[in-house]
């Protein structure tokens, strides 16, 4: 029994959202399951999808929070 966890921002994919959609969401629960099934040969009804949306403000990179490296990415 696959348990698959999608971790994303809670960001939108368009201006003006500030997360995924109820539709984006379905679309990423049943291509995770497809590909587990159609890679491992694992049950659809089997599979369990948890999405986890992340705060911005809850992770960084580069050793900054995540917007103020995109800040300075943009800075150039």
């Amino acid at each position: 029994m696959p348990f698959v966890t999608i971790q994303i921002t809670r960001e939108g994919s368009t201006p003006g959202a500030d997360a995924a959609t109820a539709d984006e969401k379905a679309q990423l629960i049943h291509g995770v399951s497809k590909l587990l099934l159609d890679v491992l040969g694992k049950p659809m009804d089997a599979t369990f999808v948890v999405i986890d949306e992340v705060e911005t403000e809850n992770w960084g990179w580069g050793g900054l929070p995540v917007e103020q490296f995109r800040a300075r990415r943009r800075a150039g």
